[in-house]
């Protein structure tokens, strides 16, 4: 017979290891930057005042809200956050508009083919992140291959102006984050019943009518889940508005970065952390309630 306190001791660690890594590198780095978020700049190493501060047997304790009060005054700040979400959304419905049929022709594929079509859809993530952005700047720019081909043909007279613009971003997001779309909407559409899209076909319907009737209400759970993993990274995405955006791709990652590292602003920095981790704290709730009611539904 096991010993029961031996049990209890390996269900506490086996639970303890994941809680460890979630104080370490979550919540330990949260409570630090929003601690930063209520101090103040300064002109010192590292580049704000401290918040605790112990003098004379006190204990001080100095917050400052001008931080998050900036935010709602400056115009530019929530601009960003605006811009942010809609480009975000925009990607979004991007991913799954693209996402949605490759994810259905790869799990109506031959069983042999999957393995590879799926390998064919992740082959690009092997490549580094930089580089494979920096390609795209050479494709977009005016004497890029898309310029090129269609002067060629003769399509267009002059080159067209699609690096740094939305446009840019657009394309850069829709490619780097469709594989995080494809792969949910696959792992949904394999375990698709077709007895049920046959059945509707005997009885007449359409196939347009049985894809809206059939195949998207059971493969909602897909789509939510890769447009969550498209579009909560999409909102605070740096590198690609930097290397492919203008002055107009004014998004919160490309903000964050300025008041880091050129305006050397820690704390306005981490108020706007702060505050998009709160935005994308609502569709990751919305997330985390929808997988409880379709896990109590399937009980």
């Amino acid at each position: 017979m096991k010993n029961p306190l031996k049990i209890i001791k390996g269900r506490y660690l086996t639970m303890g290891v994941p809680y460890l890594w979630l104080l370490m590198f979550f919540a330990l780095p949260f409570a630090i930057v929003l601690k930063l978020s209520f101090s103040s700049a300064a002109i010192a190493i590292p580049p704000y005042e401290a918040t605790f501060s112990y003098a004379d047997e006190m204990l001080n304790i100095a917050l400052n809200f001008g931080n998050y009060l900036l935010l709602l005054q400056d115009s530019m700040y929530y601009m960003a956050y605006l811009t942010s979400l809609k480009m975000a959304f925009v990607a979004t419905l991007g991913c799954l508009i693209l996402g949605f049929p490759m994810a259905y022709a790869i799990a109506r594929a031959p069983a042999r083919l999957q393995t590879v079509l799926l390998l064919l859809v992740m082959l690009p993530s092997w490549t580094s992140f930089l580089i494979r952005i920096y390609a795209w700047m050479g494709i977009l720019s005016n004497n890029g291959l898309i310029n090129n081909a269609l002067m060629w043909l003769g399509v267009i007279s002059e080159p067209i102006q699609m690096l740094n613009t939305n446009f840019a971003v657009y394309i850069g997001i829709i490619y780097a984050y469709l594989p995080f779309m494809i792969l949910p909407l696959y792992a949904t559409l394999v375990k698709l019943d077709l007895s049920l899209i046959e059945a509707a076909s005997d009885l007449g319907s359409r196939s347009i009518n049985t894809f809206w009737k059939i195949t998207l209400p059971l493969s909602m759970g897909g789509v939510v889940a890769g447009s969550m993993l498209v579009f909560i990274p999409a909102v605070g995405e740096f590198v690609i508005p930097e290397l492919l955006g203008g002055p107009d791709s004014l998004m919160i990652g490309k903000v964050l970065w300025q008041e880091f590292f050129n305006n050397r602003d820690w704390p306005v920095a981490s108020s706007l952390a702060i505050v998009m981790l709160a935005l994308l704290i609502i569709p990751i709730t919305l997330f985390h309630r929808y997988q409880s009611r379709n896990m109590e539904n399937d009980v």
